[in-house]
Parts: C-alpha cells; sequence; structure tokens
C-alpha cells in the first residue's frame, strides 16, 4: 500500500477520533452516550495507530531504517488502549482517567502538533 493512501487512512481514523476524544471530555461520564463515544474512540484510535505503523519515519532519525520517533505514540496508544479498557471494565476510574487523558494529550495533542513540523506532509499542505 503506498504511503499517500496510509496517510488518508490515517486522516480518516484520526480526525474523528480527535472530534470524538474532545466530545467525551465535555459530556457527563458514566453515560451510555460517553461509553458509546468511548468505544468508537478506542477504536479509531487502535486502527490509526496500526496504519501509522506501516507508515515510514522520513523527518528525523530512523530505527530499522523504518520507525522514528513519532512512531513511539503508535505504540503508547497500542499499549494504553486496552489497559485504559481493562482498567474501566474493573471499575478503576482513576486509572481510567488518567490512561484515557494521557493517550489524548500524547497520541493527539503532541503526535499531532508533530503532523505541521517542516518536512511532513501536513506541513506542505498547509504551508507550501
Amino acid at each position: 500500500m503506498s504511503y499517500t493512501t496510509l496517510m488518508y487512512l490515517h486522516l480518516a481514523t484520526i480526525l474523528p477520533a480527535f472530534v470524538l476524544g474532545t466530545v467525551s471530555f465535555i459530556f457527563k461520564k458514566g453515560t451510555n452516550t460517553h461509553k458509546i463515544i468511548g468505544r468508537i474512540y478506542m477504536l479509531l484510535m487502535l486502527i490509526t495507530a496500526i496504519i501509522t505503523l506501516f507508515m515510514p519515519a522520513f523527518v528525523g532519525s530512523r530505527f530499522l531504517n523504518h520507525f522514528g520517533w513519532i512512531h513511539l505514540f503508535s505504540f503508547l496508544t497500542i499499549y494504553t488502549v486496552p489497559t485504559a479498557y481493562i482498567a474501566i471494565k474493573k471499575g478503576e476510574v482513576k486509572r481510567h482517567k488518567f490512561k484515557m487523558i494521557g493517550l489524548y494529550v500524547g497520541a493527539i495533542l503532541i503526535a499531532g502538533t508533530f503532523t505541521f513540523m517542516p518536512g511532513r506532509y501536513m506541513h506542505s499542505l498547509l504551508f507550501g
């Protein structure tokens, strides 16, 4: 699969995940709406993390001639989503909350900010 196809798939999963993640912080916690949004958000985050593992890094140093520092957020997501889900199923609300906030801040806000760095596709789209 081409990098361009992977990039568009990544955008198709991360943009709704960003919206749903933001909405989940606004809505009352523990409601059916929160649970539905949360499940969709978690699924989208897992899909996008898996997609990004197939996208080689083009900015910065690379490991195994493929992975860059940005891929650490993919691994963070693949670890955090299931452990956050398990935490809430066990009734560990604080642990779940901590993990979900960390996921949102790390994988969406921080990694998303890196997307706009020079040399990245989104930077070239917005700033030419």
